[in-house]
C-alpha cells in the first residue's frame, strides 16, 4: 500500500456512525459538576439543596441515555469497551472515594451530604463511560466466523 491511500481497517472506521455518547456523557458531567461546586461555594454553611437537586436529577437522566445509547450500538469494540471501562471505574471510584472522605472529613451532613454523595456516583460512572466508549469506537471490531 502507498503511504497516501488509507488502510482498509481506517476507511471501515471513518465510515461508521455512532450516537453522541460522549457529548452527552460531557453534559450530563457538567451538570453535576456545577451543582457539586454549587453546594462546596456554601461551606461551611448549610447549603439550599434545591438547585443542585434538579441538576443531580438532570445529569442522571443524560448518563441513562448514554447507557441507552451505548447499549443499543452493534458496531462497537466490546472488548476494548469493557477492558479501558474496568480500569477506569476502578480509578474513579477511588478518586470519588476520596473526595467523599474530604466532605465527610469537614463535617457535610445530611440532604447535603446525600446530593453530593449521589453527584460523586454520577461522576464515577459517567467519566469512565465516556473514556471506554470513545477508546473503543475507534478500535477494530472483531468479527466472529459464521
Amino acid at each position: 500500500m502507498s503511504v497516501l491511500s488509507p488502510e482498509p481497517v481506517a476507511e471501515e472506521k471513518s465510515q461508521r456512525r455512532f450516537p453522541p455518547v460522549a457529548e452527552v456523557g460531557i453534559a450530563a458531567l457538567a451538570l453535576v459538576v456545577i451543582g457539586g461546586i454549587y453546594i462546596a461555594s456554601y461551606a461551611p454553611r448549610r447549603p439550599p439543596v434545591g438547585i443542585p437537586i434538579v441538576l443531580l436529577i438532570a445529569g442522571g437522566v443524560l448518563l441513562v441515555a448514554s447507557v441507552v445509547m451505548v447499549a443499543r450500538t452493534s458496531d462497537l469494540a466490546w472488548d476494548k469497551f469493557f477492558l479501558v471501562g474496568r480500569w477506569t471505574l476502578l480509578a474513579y471510584v477511588i478518586s470519588a472515594g476520596l473526595i467523599e472522605f474530604v466532605f465527610v472529613r469537614n463535617h457535610t451532613r445530611g440532604e447535603p451530604l446525600l446530593v453530593l454523595t449521589l453527584m460523586l456516583v454520577l461522576f464515577a460512572l459517567d467519566v469512565p463511560l465516556i473514556i471506554s466508549f470513545t477508546v473503543a469506537r475507534y478500535q477494530s471490531v472483531r468479527r466472529d466466523a459464521d
